[in-house]
């Protein structure tokens, strides 16, 4: 009996498969981007990982013939992205990228992890047609502002991506072609941005994504090679803006489990250790849970990360820095840039446990508080296009105070604070307070330490 032939297995990240012809393909993916756009529904044409990002696009409000804003001016953009970690592998970017850019008539891109433009750079008419859809540096290409596109996208999901022509939300970016990959801090696993390429139909092969993704990948070698690890032969826990913590140690990264990652982040905030009783209190508070459930969760965890892991108490054995902790040395030290920077999001924010339920709060609430009381134009406008901050009233309408008279960015901004006052049922010129409403739960915890608190009277030790 001969068995039939075995087809092979799509990749969900390419656009289409070798030999399928762009046009039949475009004219296809329009079909069902019209359907979504009249009823909501998907067609079969449209891909998974496309149709889940126009759902977010869509809930963004994005407009389907709108472009994406300018985020950064030329004296911001050039203050900022001089000081990304992203200027350091930029000669790379142009060594691997800027000849095949211009000799195939397309652009190179690099972003920063909130989808701002940093560079923009290639074929000389290329880049003249790009900017009808403000595809330049200073503007912002995250799906939130410009709907699906490549470098929007593959920040979004975290994994190299490819989106071709009428793949894109908007109409305006449709005859255009992308493909674009994440780029990592090789320490630490923190998003620090994308790498792009943008052209015509002849990118949509299976060549220019794995282009973006072998650039993205030396980019991180050489930012390894030039920066080592600033906690030495330890290891680095990152935690913030994940609902499960990564730890790079010895080379390696292991995504750790909800629970496991609770119990990295408390032992990494508390380094003279827990006695098995008050890590017990930090991750299950006054609940009754059997000694021995915290017994197993410990030696699965051991299995994992080795002799990392010790006990008596429980504490790490080598050097681990954790970015909760790296973010409230930043603060201490006066310097809110680049605390806004380590910080990432919210703290395991899907985590129940008191221990990080009151060190996320704390931190939030000491992130937040430093970047109102800078009046510093650029925190403020990064704040308040986080996801955790872009319901912030208060930083909105100090944003606003903060810009200059002449800013263009103001009638923006105002429409945003209205926006907000109107969402939040408040009057018109009612002054905001801090404490005062935005999206997040109000976060005015006292006790601004991350230090670790005194261990319980009379706890003993498992």
């Amino acid at each position: 009996m001969v068995n039939p032939p075995v087809n092979p297995p799509v990749n969900p990240w390419l656009a289409m498969p070798p030999g399928t012809d762009p046009a039949d393909r475009s004219r296809a993916v329009r079909v069902g981007w019209e359907e979504f756009l009249a009823r909501g529904s998907v067609t079969p044409s449209v891909r998974p990982v496309v149709a889940e990002s126009w759902r977010r696009s869509a809930q963004a409000r994005v407009a389907r013939d709108g472009v994406a804003p300018i985020a950064l001016a030329a004296g911001d953009l050039e203050t900022y992205r001089s000081s990304h970690p992203l200027a350091r592998v930029l000669p790379l970017f142009r060594d691997l990228l800027g000849g095949v850019a211009h000799d195939g008539a397309h652009l190179f891109a690099v972003c920063d992890e909130l989808g701002r433009m940093l560079w923009v750079e290639g074929h000389r008419g290329v880049l003249r047609r790009a900017e009808d859809m403000n595809f330049v540096a200073g503007a912002r290409w995250d799906e939130r502002y410009a709907g699906t596109n490549a470098p929007g996208t593959a920040l979004t999901v975290g994994h190299p991506v490819q989106i071709f022509a009428t793949e894109h939300f908007s109409r305006q970016v449709q005859p255009w072609t992308c493909a674009a990959a994440p780029v990592r801090d090789p320490h630490t696993g923190r998003l620090l941005g994308a790498i792009d390429i943008t052209g015509g139909d002849h990118l949509a092969g299976p060549h220019s994504l794995a282009l973006v993704q072998a650039t993205a990948r030396a980019a991180e070698a050489e930012l390894a090679a030039l920066e080592r690890p600033t906690t030495g032969p330890g290891a680095w826990v990152s935690a913030l803006g994940r609902d499960e913590a990564l730890l790079v140690a010895e080379g390696r990264r292991l995504r750790l489990s909800r629970r496991h990652s609770e119990i990295m982040v408390l032992l990494a905030c508390h380094p003279d250790g827990l006695t098995g009783d008050r890590l017990a209190l930090l991750l299950y508070g006054e609940r009754s849970v059997d000694p021995v459930t915290l017994r197993a969760e410990l030696s699965r965890l051991r299995r994992r990360v080795g002799p990392l892991l010790g006990s008596r108490p429980y504490r790490l054995c080598a050097s681990v820095r954790c970015d909760v902790l790296t973010a409230a040395d930043e603060l201490a030290a006066g310097r809110p840039h680049a605390a806004l920077q380590t910080y990432q999001g919210p703290l395991l924010p899907l985590s129940e446990a008191p221990g990080i339920r009151r060190l996320r709060a704390v931190l939030d609430d000491r992130v937040r508080r430093a970047v109102l009381s800078s009046h510093d134009v650029e925190l403020l406008r990064r704040w308040a296009e986080t996801p955790w901050g872009e319901g912030d009233l208060e930083a909105r309408e100090a944003l606003l105070a903060a810009l200059p008279a002449h800013s263009p960015d103001r009638a923006s901004v105002a429409r945003g604070a209205r926006r907000l006052r109107t969402a939040y049922g408040l009057t018109a010129h009612a002054p905001a307070v801090d404490g005062g409403p935005r999206a997040q739960p109000p976060r005015n915890m006292p006790g601004p330490s991350l230090r670790p608190a005194p261990p319980v009277p009379g706890a003993g030790g498992t």
